[in-house]
């Protein structure tokens, strides 16, 4: 059941038929750093940032601490009610169906202002990778969710896809980032994949396909894509015109992440602003194309997350 009580509508709509995040615009006013300049580089090196660059992500190594991550994948499990060591409480139905059909079965956890992903969120490292990436350290985090992706069996099955979250075509200033909160260094297993080639060659490659291709799934023939190798603890951070997509897990491993980004702060669009400090008062989730919300509403069972200074700034509460 819905509460009784008014609460902002989500100010941006562009997301309603397109799987972005809500909680944010879907491109920035600001464009995405070009280059280094003056303005000195906190957490990436330069081989980061020319790598970054030329394949659309990087990864950068212990951006919160190992034990912090492992923290809170276990309370992933725990609001989950599944047993990590159990695969037989791994398997449930979903609580709500997904308009993004692609997403069935990949694990999406509809938890979203729990202090445990908030405390990664505002964790000073993190936001100022973001800020390498952007070359402004006015930034609001994106009220984004968790990942449990379990090995494939018969009856819990999905393919390994890949996609764009806003169509390329629009050429938008956005990023997004997953955190892995646990080891992802089999490829075998569930995580990240992306093919940089069609990330650097897109113009070029867009002159072979149909006029009515679709903006949002690519023709990936010919390319292989890229299995991102990561540590609990690591924080990817991808370009948005990088195709990318969840691969198959064929493992024996859960792949265990909680997907967190930042864009430069909006501090005059009142409708954003307020939506996102109600979404973080009441712990209400976004709602899109890819953003079912849980039907029972379990993170308001949970307190109010607590802010650092930060993390008032990242959410809009304070200004920058």
């Amino acid at each position: 059941m819905q509460q009784a009580t008014m609460a902002p509508t989500m100010g941006n709509t562009a997301h309603k038929e397109i799987p972005g995040n809500p909680s944010t615009a879907t491109s920035s006013q600001l464009k995405l750093r070009t280059g280094i300049g003056d303005k000195p580089l906190q957490v990436l090196s330069e081989d980061d940032w020319n790598f970054w660059i030329e394949n659309g992500y990087v990864v950068i190594k212990n951006a919160v601490p190992r034990e912090q991550a492992l923290k809170t994948a276990a309370f992933i499990w725990d609001f989950e009610g599944k047993d990590s060591n159990d695969p037989e409480t791994w398997y449930t139905a979903p609580l709500s169906e997904m308009k993004m059909k692609e997403l069935t079965n990949t694990g999406m956890v509809e938890v979203y202002n729990n202090q445990a992903l908030w405390d990664n969120r505002q964790w000073p490292k993190v936001h100022q990778a973001f800020a390498d990436i952007w070359g402004t350290e006015k930034l609001w985090v994106t009220i984004d969710r968790a990942n449990l992706n379990f090995p494939i069996r018969p009856g819990h099955e999905y393919k390994g896809f890949i996609h764009w979250d806003y169509d390329p075509e629009t050429k938008p200033q956005n990023v997004q980032g997953v955190l892995a909160l646990a080891d992802q260094t089999d490829e075998n297993m569930g995580g990240f994949q992306c093919i940089p080639e069609l990330f650097r060659n897109y113009d070029t490659w867009k002159l072979s396909q149909p006029d009515d291709r679709d903006h949002f799934k690519p023709d990936t023939t010919g390319f292989t894509p890229t299995k991102v190798k990561m540590e609990a603890g690591d924080l990817l951070i991808f370009n948005s015109a990088q195709p990318h997509g969840i691969r198959a897990n064929n493992s024996d491993k859960v792949r265990v992440a909680q997907y967190i980004s930042m864009m430069p702060a909006e501090e005059d669009n009142n409708d954003i602003r307020d939506w996102r400090i109600m979404s973080w008062k009441e712990r209400r989730s976004p709602e899109g194309y890819a953003f079912p919300g849980d039907p029972l509403q379990r993170e308001q069972k949970h307190p109010v997350a607590k802010l650092s200074t930060l993390g008032k700034k990242l959410l809009g509460l304070k200004d920058w």
